[in-house]
Formats: C-alpha cells, structure tokens, sequence
C-alpha cells in the first residue's frame, strides 16, 4: 500500500480584506500575503501585533477608538463590517488557517496541525457570530477535517515507513473517527445550508473517504493477523475491507481520476490479498472464520493535534510594538479571569464529551437510523432503475419474441450441422465396414502378386476434417447449451418486466407486519427522538455557554478592583454560569435513562428487525436479478446471432464435406469392386470330379473307425475296394 496513488484534500480559501482605518503599508502586507510559508509567518506576526494593539486601545465593540473594518464573507461572497478589532483578528485566524489548510493540500503533504491549531483558537476565544464562515458549526467542521487530513498525512509517512500493521490499522481508523465528526458536522442541515453548494462535495468526499480508511484499517488488521498464523482472522478482516472499499467505489462517482486511481490500487491489493488467504485457509489451514463483531475494534491513536496559537509569543509575532502605550495591570487580570472562564468551559467540555463519546458508541452498536429503521416507504413503489428498464421494455414489445426466434434459429441450424456430421460418420463407418470385409474375403484367397492398394486419400482427408467439424461442434455444443441455459434463466424476467407495472410491483417483496410489531417501531421512533432532542439540546446549551464566556469582559471593572479582592470578583462573576451548569448537567443525567429504554425498545425491536432485514436482502435481490435480465438480453441477443453466423458457416462446410465424403465412398466402393473381380479371375478353375458311385455299404474298417468314406482324402475316398475271391474268404 505504500505506492498507492494519493487521495485528494479539501482546502479552504482565504477571506479578502475591505476597509478598515489601519496604516496602508501594514494593511497591505497582512491581507495580501503569498500562498506559502512566509505568508504564514506574516499572518501570525499581525495577529500578534493585533492582540498587543486591542490590549491597549478600546477598539472593541462599542468602544471610543472603534473603527468599521469590512472582510468578505467566503460562502456568499457579502462583505460583512463590525465596529471591533477583535473581527481582523478572527479574520487573520482564520485566513492563517485557511493557508495552513491550503500548502497542506499540496503535493508534499506538509501536517495540517496548525491549520487545525488556528481553528480551534478562533473557536474557543473569539464570537461566533461575526459571520456565517466563522460560525461554531463551520469551525468544527474546519478542526476536524484538517485533524482528520493531518492524521491522512502521517497514515501515508507510516505505510511509506513500513510500520508495524497495528499501528498503521490503529492511525487509519483515527482518520476515519475524524472524518465521522466531519460527516456529522456536514449532515447538520443548518451547517448544509451556511455551506452552500460545496456541502454536497465535501460531504460525498468524506463519506468515501471513512469507508476507504475503514478498508485501509481492516487490511493491516488482517495482515497483523497473518503475521500472527491467525488464519481465519485474516480472511474476515480482508473480506471486510473488501465489502467496505467497495461502499467506497460506489460512493466515488464523479470523484476526480486520482481518486479512481487510489480505489483501483488498492482493490488490487485488497482482492489480491483476500482471495489469496480464503484460498489458503480453505485447502491449507481450514481455520474456522469468526464473525467480525466477535473481534476486538480497532481503536484509533490520534496521533496528530492541534497545536496552540499564542498571540503572545515574541518568537512568533516578534516585540510588541505598542509595549510604552497601555499599563498591562488591568490585562493582566482580565488574562487571569479568561484562564477561570477557559478552565469552567474545559470542566463542562469534558464531561459533555464524556457523555457525547458514550452515546455515540451505543448508538454505533446499535445502528439504529430514526429515518430508516423501518424503511417501509421503498416497499410502496417500484425502484426508478426497475421503472427505467420498463419504461425501456414498453417501446420494444417484442423483445422476448425475437429472444426466442432468434434462439430456434439457432438451434435448428445447430441439429442441421449435428445431422450431417452424423451422416458423414456413417458414411466412414460403413466404408470402414465394407473395407473389413474385403480384407477378410481377400485373406482367404491365394493373394495374387503384390498388396492391396492403400485407403483412399480422399477418404483419409474427409475423415480428417470430419474430426476437426466434430471437435469444433462439440465445444460449440456446450456454448449453445450453456446459451440455452441463460436464455431460459431470463425470459421469464423480461417477460415480467415488459408486462403491467402491477404485477413487476406484485413481485417484489413487501413486509407484513402485524399491529404489535407496527407498535414496537412507533415505540422504537419515539425513542429515537428523544434521543436526538437530548443532542440538540445539550448543543444549544453549549453554545449558550460559550457565547457568555465570549461576551463575558470584566476589564472595566478590575481597573477599579484592588488586587487583593480578585480572586473573589472572579468567584462572583463566575456564579453566572451556574444555572446554565445546572441546565447541563439535568441533560447529561437524562442520559442513562434514555439509554435504558432505548435498550429495552431494541430488544423488542429485534424479531422486527431481523424480518424487515430479511425482506429487505429479499426485495433488493430481486431487483438486482430483475436489472440482470435485462442487462442480460442484448447480450443474449448478440450471443446468439453469433452462434447462429457460426453454424450457419459450419453447415455450409459441413455440406460440402457430406458431398465429398458421398464421392469418395462411392470412389471407394467402386475400387473394391475392381480390385475383387481382379482377385476373382486369378483364382485357377476348380478341377473335375468322377461322378459320385452307387451308395455302397460302409467297409467294416471304416465303420469300425466311425469315418466315412467322404471322409479320406479325395483319391482314396472315391476308390471302392474289390471284393476277395472265394477261396480267401476261409483263410
């Protein structure tokens, strides 16, 4: 995976400057910087100068030395203006870090921290409501995707580094932690509409993104394993990162070519690595496959952060050119009073993000979605690809007709081949035959001088091509069965899809669900409602919170506070946070029991669920085969007209072979003829015999041996023995 073609990143551009009643020169150089690192440097050095500048001078809201400064707002390109010098330098953060967010985009890839750092500054310490790309929604959507493409950027150093695969599984799944935050950001409908046209592209792009990771993460999960001989891991950690790059493909269209790209790479490496270890888990190690939530979850390692802006840092913004106007007595204090207010915020933040953490793990578990968890609207229409092949079918109704005539074509040309070279194989067998049997009839005549002539050459070169036709036909023959196969598997689909939309509806599948199971999902609803008013509450106190603490400046009256009586000023100012505290907290304990009866809805949801789940798999497969068929049937036609053109050429040469094989048998039988009246005629004339005697008695020798006198050889058997005189028959 090291060589795998780089993701693209998101990047944000800067805000352009407007008026403001500010030196010329300094002007100039701060909102006009060039796109690299020095354009940072000179960024940070103004916002520094700016914060020493605002410490010292009343140019806040309100103030006697406030002066209007206009910047454009990024989204919809309105200038905004506010009377208050802390709104340039909300302005210079966040261009800081837009450029930040900029040269990490480029090909070097340099860490985003500090993109992330300005963020997170602009966020925690400046108000919200300057403009709409500065908003607190906007902000942590910026912070947590410049972490995410930060964590993106040392994922590519560890792979290109040759970690060991835990860490590298670990530090992608953190990049995927990130990007949910930013997927959660991007589908908030308030920050879908501040956004504007680019919420659609950034939300498709880190949508991929999460499953891509995801897939990157159960790789090395899977290649830990290998290292471990824990086969059957193996193959379900590859198979999941299999099934989740695929979710990634089907969410990259339209994505650049460099995003086509990495997908291709690594579906190479991912499917290489997966069939390699199925295959060898299945001849070799036959280990048992776990299911994958019986393992343990790859638990991200954040590994980047978002390192601190300090507007007071003379190694960053240089010596504070305005050190001899101001005493910083009065600042100094109020810094202290913002450090009380920074820690309250950081209490509550951590017990919110506490809570925020433990539910979004339950409801991960869980995977409940409040706008899916039944899905019963899908069941009520028929899908706009299923209604698009109709539609397709409704203007070519003869589809399945030629289908058909085009496959009887086929096989009727098919038999007429498979005829005639049966025919030309009886023709060789019985001329094989006849052959036989000239031999044999030869073989019992004195053979005359010299040997039979040899086979026909015409007979041997039909038989030759005789054998190529049928070895032609019979690997043609299992096409065509095969043909036939598809044909049948689709026909009765089309024949579906090209009749009434009623009955395409009637055969998909729908739920039937009874009134308690119709019950448990109300139940099951309302709960998860509850659930995401719970969110939206604790988020509005949040932000409550968070706007006092922004508007919440007491300098005016720690100049007429001694110093002594600080520390119970601060106490004072600080009991306005309670009730909003209290608020907080009754959200945050509400939590537990939220949880618990969305556990005992689950539970009853469950038979529910796995019913719905059932038809779902069952409705989606039957579109998925229903599309297949007709995909299917250009192809179908095609096929066809191929194998019809192809037997078609086959028959024509197989006629011509059937002549040919009719003429060289009768060449064949003709020359046997001749050779055998040849053999005739050399034979010599049988000779004469005597005519046969009158039937004699049988000599006692002859009966005593049981012969006959047809027995003896020819001169003896026709010989008749004289009868003795008289005078020896005494002897």
């Amino acid at each position: 995976m090291e060589a795998v073609p780089r993701m693209p990143m998101i990047w944000l551009d800067l805000k352009e400057a407007g008026e403001f009643a500010f030196n010329a020169a300094v002007k100039k150089s701060a909102v006009n910087v060039p796109r690299d690192f020095e354009g940072c440097s000179t960024l940070r050095k103004y916002f520094g100068q700016l914060h020493y500048l605002q410490s010292r001078i009343p140019m806040g809201a309100e103030q006697e030395a406030a002066v209007p400064i206009v910047w454009t707002e990024i989204f919809s390109g309105k200038t905004v203006t506010h009377e208050d010098i802390k709104y340039e330098q909300a302005c210079i953060l966040y261009n800081l870090g837009a450029l930040h967010s900029m040269l990490g985009a480029m090909d070097k890839r340099v860490s985003e921290e500090c993109a992330a750092g300005a963020f997170t500054y602009l966020r925690d310490h400046f108000p919200h409501s300057y403009s709409v790309d500065m908003s607190h929604q906007i902000l942590n959507l910026n912070i947590n995707l410049m972490l995410g493409q930060a964590q993106e950027c040392l994922l590519e150093k560890s792979m290109l580094d040759n970690r060991k695969s835990f860490l590298v599984a670990r530090i992608s799944a953190q990049v995927v932690d990130y990007y949910k935050e930013a997927c959660r950001a991007l589908e908030n409908s308030e920050t879908a509409s501040l956004l504007g046209k680019i919420q659609k592209d950034w939300k498709k792009l880190v949508q991929m993104k999460i499953y891509y990771f995801a897939a990157v993460a159960h790789l090395h999960m899977g290649k830990q394993a290998e290292e471990q001989q824990k086969f059957g891991e193996r193959v379900i950690y590859f198979q999941s990162a299999l099934d989740k790059l695929n979710e990634a493909i089907k969410l990259a269209k339209g994505q650049p070519e460099t995003v086509q790209e990495a997908l291709r790479f690594t579906m190479d490496v991912i499917g290489g690595k997966y069939n390699s270890a199925k295959k060898d888990n299945d001849f070799i190690y036959h280990e048992a496959v776990p299911a994958l939530d019986t393992l343990q979850s790859v638990k991200g390692a954040p590994l980047v952060k978002a390192l601190p802006v300090n507007p007071t840092d003379p190694a960053v913004t240089g010596p504070d050119i305005f050190a001899k106007l101001v005493p910083m007595a009065a600042h100094e204090a109020s810094s202290l009073y913002s450090e009380e207010k920074a820690k309250l915020l950081r209490d509550v933040m951590a017990k919110i993000e506490a809570k925020n953490e433990v539910l979004d793990q339950f409801m991960d578990s869980m995977q409940l979605d409040p706008e899916t968890v039944d899905n019963l609207e899908m069941y009520s229409h028929i899908p706009p690809i299923l209604m698009e092949k109709c539609a397709a079918l409704s203007v070519r109704p003869d589809t399945v007709k030629n289908l058909v005539q085009s496959m009887q074509v086929l096989s009727g040309v098919f038999t007429d081949v498979e005829a005639s070279l049966k025919e030309i194989r009886d023709l060789l067998e019985e001329d094989e035959a006849q052959e036989r049997k000239l031999q044999e009839l030869l073989g019992k005549v004195p053979p005359a001088q010299g040997s039979p002539p040899p086979p026909s050459l015409g007979l041997t070169e039909v038989s030759k091509e005789c054998s190529k036709y049928m070895e032609v036909h019979e690997k043609a023959s299992f096409t065509n069965t095969e043909l036939h196969k598809a044909m049948n598997l689709h026909i009765g689909n089309l024949r579906l899809l090209s009749g009434p939309l009623e009955q395409v509806r009637a055969a998909l599948p729908s739920p039937a669900l009874t009134e308690d199971d119709k019950q448990v999902l109300q139940n099951l609803k309302r709960i998860l409602a509850k659930v995401q008013e719970m969110r939206d509450q604790r988020m509005s106190l949040e932000q409550q919170l968070r706007e006092m603490i922004q508007k919440d400046d007491i300098t005016t009256s720690l100049v007429t506070t001694d110093h002594s009586e600080m520390k119970k000023l601060f106490e004072e100012q600080l009991k306005k946070y309670d009730q909003i505290k209290v608020y907080l907290e009754q959200n945050l304990a509400a939590q537990e029991n939220v949880l618990k009866a969305l556990t005992d809805a689950n539970v009853k949801y469950a038979t529910v669920r796995k019913a719905l789940a059932e038809v779902e798999h069952k409705w989606n497969t039957t579109v998925q085969t229903l599309v297949a068929s007709y995909e299917a049937y250009e192809d179908l036609m095609k096929k066809s007209q191929e194998g019809k053109d192809f037997y078609t050429d086959l028959e024509g040469k197989a006629a011509k072979l059937l002549e040919k094989a009719r003429a060289a048998c009768q060449a064949a039988e003709a020359n046997r003829q001749q050779i055998l009246e040849k053999e005739m005629k050399k034979q010599p004339p049988p000779r004469p015999t005597a005519p046969k005697p009158a039937l004699q008695k049988k000599p006692p020798e002859l009966e005593a041996a049981g012969l006959d006198a047809g027995d003896l050889p020819l001169p003896l058997g026709s010989l008749v023995l004289p009868e003795l005189p008289e005078e020896l028959r005494s002897l």
